[in-house]
């Protein structure tokens, strides 16, 4: 197989080659868990819905920051919440290159009343983000502690992005 390419046959884009080099499979989108859809395009945006971090339909962990779940599995909690809000992002737009720049992410975390390293946890989704898009990955961020998400999930993700405007011709 040539580089750039995948079983499917197809090349990859720019930003699905760069995830390959990462090392994380982009997963499929993960279905809706309530009555809404994973993400919806208005105008130039795409504003993705809450991922929680489900690897092959399961929580790669549950319970809360600072009792649970220790800080470097709320990283990868937030780091698979990214590739799961990518793949929602690629099945509305079917090519990550579609991407002009993220826009905002919103991180959840569960946490004790004493917690406070949030943002630490958040970086985990962030530094994803900026490593496959680059400066256009760098977004505005809130990272807010809640006393439970779904699922007993630790940490939830939503997701802004902007896509390119289409050459007019």
């Amino acid at each position: 197989m040539s580089p750039g390419r995948r079983g499917t046959g197809r090349a990859m884009s720019r930003p699905e080659q760069r995830l390959a080099e990462l090392g994380p499979a982009l997963p499929e989108a993960v279905p809706p868990v309530g009555t809404y859809v994973p993400a919806v395009r208005s105008g130039d945006h795409v504003h993705v819905s809450g991922q929680v971090p489900l690897r092959e339909g399961r929580l790669i962990a549950a319970g809360r920051l600072g009792d649970a779940v220790g800080m470097e599995l709320g990283y990868a909690c937030a780091r698979q919440c990214a590739l799961n809000a990518l793949a929602a992002l690629k099945a509305e737009t079917g090519d990550l290159a579609a991407v002009a720049r993220v826009v905002k992410a919103l991180v959840f975390v569960a946490s004790t009343a004493d917690f406070t390293r949030h943002p630490q946890v958040a970086d985990g989704a962030s530094d994803l983000l900026r490593e496959l898009f680059g400066d256009a990955g760098r977004h505005a961020r809130s990272a807010v502690g809640v006393s439970a998400l779904p699922l007993g999930s630790p940490v939830e993700l939503e997701l802004l992005v902007e896509l390119h405007r289409p050459a007019h011709g």
